[in-house]
């Protein structure tokens, strides 16, 4: 993740052993529902009067296809973060027509261009066309009336195609399957790749065409970004090691295990080494609130970690409320401390924050098995 214009969207209170077996486990603590609660009221009151919710506070009116630097992509995220709490845009709520809101101005206020990309219209670029796709495919069912449900399935299949196509492009064996910046790039990386693919694994969950040898070159490409050494059938050595930025080496961090961890488990890995070999890597390394993006980590981190179950899912849920409920502000919002992450904001930061806080609800198709 280099500078902040490139990489801002490359992006616990109680003990709970029993976590994945017990019913009770999933009850949510007094803590946690009152954070959420002035998250969402925070979230919706950063809403400006075109729908985007954003940091800044300009009620200036957005011109179609040239809106505020990453707008789109903000607003995706806080959407998303609305809905994983159950704040719908098709909920008759104040909560769900401040959704609705920001959906119709996602749909209206992005102009793909003759290939589909979502990127261009907020220069989000291909991190921003993979939080937008994504939205627009966990949206599916829940638009608030026909002609957003219309716009919205045709900019998706228009980004469905544009993901697929950006695969194609050549690239060397390390770098084949993945994405980077640009629709055109010819190298991958991590953070950009794993929002394609979740994007591609949610469209296809909402009955859109995706290819599965897209999804399986996709997986062997996250898989090459798995640092670990393989005996001579290519299975790994050791059942504890991280996920790396680029394949076959560069750094290997929390957030970049994380984004690996759930992305395997989306396409239905469960069980994958990989998948084993990275939550036990997690457990043995949690993240903290001061280390490099931890937000964009910690929304892998919580809902990859709870896809694992047992004592992962347990450490990671007590580890997020821990420090999320610790760190929330009087008015509700969270903001990254540490690096380029700094630059993305305070929704950017509350956005993942209600993500991470919000497995015990399981609203959004993606995180469900």
């Amino acid at each position: 993740m280099k500078s902040p214009a490139l990489s801002l969207l490359a992006l616990l209170s109680m003990p709970l052993c029993a976590f994945a077996q017990s019913p009770k486990a999933e009850l949510i603590s007094p803590q946690v529902k009152s954070a959420v609660e002035k998250a969402v009221k925070w979230l919706v009151a950063q809403q400006r009067p075109a729908g985007l919710i954003v940091d800044e506070k300009s009620n200036n009116i957005p011109k179609r296809g040239d809106l505020p630097s990453h707008s789109a992509a903000m607003t995706s995220l806080a959407l998303m973060g609305l809905a994983s709490v159950g704040h719908m845009p098709s909920d008759p709520t104040p909560e769900g027509k401040a959704a609705a809101k920001a959906l119709r101005f996602i749909v209206e206020g992005i102009e793909p261009d003759e290939n589909g990309y979502l990127g261009r219209s907020d220069r989000s670029r291909m991190y921003g066309h993979g939080i937008i796709s994504l939205t627009l495919a966990e949206m599916v069912g829940h638009a608030p009336d026909d002609a957003t449900d219309k716009r919205m399935r045709g900019m998706l299949d228009g980004a469905i195609k544009l993901i697929l196509r950006s695969q194609q492009v050549s690239k060397s064996e390390a770098n084949r399957g993945g994405w980077r910046y640009e629709p055109q790039s010819s190298d991958s990386d991590i953070s950009v790749s794993v929002w394609q693919l979740m994007a591609l694994r949610a469209s296809k969950n909402a009955g859109f065409d995706v290819p599965k040898d897209a999804i399986d070159n996709a997986v062997a490409y996250i898989k090459r970004s798995y640092q670990v050494e393989r005996d001579a059938n290519g299975n790994p050595k050791s059942d504890n090691a991280a996920f790396s930025y680029e394949p076959y080496g560069g750094r290997k961090t929390f957030s970049t295990t994380a984004a690996g961890l759930l992305s395997l488990q989306v396409c239905g890995l469960y069980d994958a080494p990989e998948v084993v070999g990275s939550a036990n890597w997690l457990l043995k390394s949690p993240p903290e609130i001061n280390e490099p993006w931890f937000f964009y980590g910690c929304y892998y981190y919580a809902q990859g970690m709870y896809q694992r179950g047992g004592d992962h899912a347990a450490t990671a849920r007590q580890r997020t409320e821990q420090i999320l409920v610790g760190a929330q502000s009087a008015e509700g919002n969270w903001y990254p401390r540490n690096g380029n992450e700094k630059s993305a904001g305070a929704v950017y930061a509350t956005s993942l924050a209600l993500l991470s806080l919000s497995i015990h609800h399981h609203f959004l198709p993606i995180y469900q098995k």
